[in-house]
Parts: structure tokens; sequence; C-alpha cells
């Protein structure tokens, strides 16, 4: 992000603080599907209903000690690289987020179909990290586990930072992103844990062929699922 370096002003502060909260609720409006960014500006906002999708490292901590900044560099850009590509090249994908090491993206859902396609992607996901993990064993460099995280809702589309500058980007709010976010961090923690959870009506939305790949986890009411891309997969298995 270009910072515009725009000497800060008082005055002009207070302005802007009035003009967002003074702003009428009717200016955050329902929408059919996701928004143009182009719709955005500093005081509306659309409600949308989509899927999100996280990918998050597991204790991204331990590779810090195993490894000096440049490794990690590499491990974390060849992870964010490619999982944005991925997510980014998905039909339905609309907006790909980067935080920290986590890489997440919004997906318009309008139809049951486009949920069993958000299911396809977390498996390539996982196939994904399989072959980075093969690629960085290659190089003497720890492997790294991750967790997926899928939910469907509404979330609250707003453009939010700094009006005039370059600072500024869309932030999504919403319990859809927050569960997706939750399960992302929760999958693949424990002895027991899959690699992929999913919410409640991710699952009722899926196929029969899809649901029968996952499994109920009724102690957090929510579903569970080991998937991978088969062509990926294949792939994986004629180099070892």
């Amino acid at each position: 992000m270009e910072a515009s370096n725009i000497k800060y002003n008082f005055d002009s502060s207070l302005s802007r603080i009035d003009d967002i909260l003074n702003a009428p609720n009717e200016s955050f409006e329902e929408s059919d599907g996701i928004v143009d960014r182009a719709k955005l500006t500093f005081t509306n906002g659309f409600y949308v209903h989509c899927t999100a999708l996280f990918v998050d490292i597991r204790d991204s901590s331990n590779m810090t000690d195993a490894h000096k900044r440049p490794v990690l560099a590499k491990i974390y850009r060849s992870f964010i690289s490619e999982m944005v590509a991925l997510m980014n090249g998905h039909d339905t994908c609309r907006e790909v987020n980067i935080n920290g090491d986590c890489v997440w993206c919004v997906c318009e859902t309008n139809y049951k179909n486009d949920i069993d396609g958000m299911l396809s992607l977390a498996a390539k996901a996982c196939s994904l990290v399989d072959i980075l993990n093969y690629k960085l064993s290659q190089k003497g460099y720890q492997e790294y586990e991750v967790g997926v995280g899928l939910d469907y809702g509404r979330a609250l589309m707003i453009k939010a930072g700094n009006k005039g500058s370059t600072i500024q980007d869309v932030v999504w709010m919403g319990d859809v992103v927050n569960q997706a976010c939750h399960l992302s961090n929760e999958a693949n923690s424990g002895y027991f844990d899959k690699r992929v959870f999913l919410s409640n009506i991710i699952y009722d939305n899926l196929n029969e062929a899809n649901k029968a790949l996952c499994t109920k986890d009724g102690s957090r009411d929510i579903y569970q699922a080991d998937i991978v891309n088969v062509e990926m997969n294949d792939w994986l298995k004629e180099q070892k």
C-alpha cells in the first residue's frame, strides 16, 4: 500500500468523522450480488450473501525457530503467491485478501452447485499445500500444516481508509467472515481434527456425493473433511 504522506489536518479530521457518523442508515443497501468496488464510497455499503474461505498456516511461529528470515520469506511468499492465484482463478471469486500468514477469499455463491465448487476449491487448496510441502522438503526446508474454514452468510461490504489518499480498502463485516476465520483457526489443530472445517449451512447445500466426504463434529456443531484434488494429488504421487 502506497502512503500519500498528506499532512494531518485536525479540522479536516473532525469533518470526516461527522460525515461518516452522520451518514443515513439507508445508505447501506441490500444487494442481490457482490457489487463492484467502484460503487463503494466512504459513506455507503452493501449487504451481500457470499461464501468465505480461509486458509491459515498452523503454528507458523515454529517456522521462525527453524529458519532465518530469507528462507522464511521464500516459504511465506510461495504460499501466499500460489494460494492467491488459486483463489483468484476460481470462477465465483470476487475478492482475495491476505492477512499475515492467512489467505482468504469472498465468493459469490448464488446457486447450490456454487457451494459444491467451494468444497472443490478447498480440496485444491489442500493439494496445493501438499505440493508446496513437497517442494519445501526437496530444499531441506520445514514443512507446515494449514487449516481451512468455509462458511456462507450475509456480510456488509464497505470501503474503509482515509478519504483523499491511496490508503483504502474493502472491508467485509459479518458473521460469515468471522466464522470462516474461526473455523480455519480450529481446523487441523487437534489430533483428530481434519484439515477442512465447514459450517452446517455449507454442508446442507452440498450434493450427496460431497456430503459423503464430510463427517459431523457434534461437539462443535460443524462438519470436517480431509479432501484433495485428484489431478493435483496424482501429480504429487508421481514425484515420490
